[in-house]
């Protein structure tokens, strides 16, 4: 147990029983093992929506610990997501990237 989170389960043993559950304990493990099962961005992405569920929250949650360990997104993804977004969530990102980012995101 590590932060009272169960980690020493597989998505093969989490994907059988697993239902909707938006709470904590009942997503962030989840989607820890996901990105620990992963072997690149698109693969943990595939394993948290793999597990049904509340797979907009876990998704998330191993979308954000996948990128900031292989530090990249693929870009057709990324021009995926940026196709759909409306002008003013462009420039609420653009500004996100100016202030906190610099040339690093």
């Amino acid at each position: 147990m590590i932060a009272g989170y169960d980690l020493h389960r597989t998505t093969d043993q989490i994907r059988p029983d697993y239902t909707f559950d938006e709470s904590c304990m009942g997503s962030v493990p989840e989607a820890i093992i996901c990105f620990f099962e992963s072997t690149d961005y698109v693969h943990a992405l595939q394993l948290a929506v793999s597990l049904g569920g509340d797979t907009d929250t876990i998704t998330c949650i191993t979308g954000g610990i996948a990128e900031a360990f292989y530090r990249e997104i693929p870009d057709v993804l990324v021009q995926f997501a940026n196709a759909r977004l409306t002008d003013e969530m462009k420039e609420v990102l653009e500004t996100f990237r100016q202030l906190f980012c610099g040339n690093n995101c």
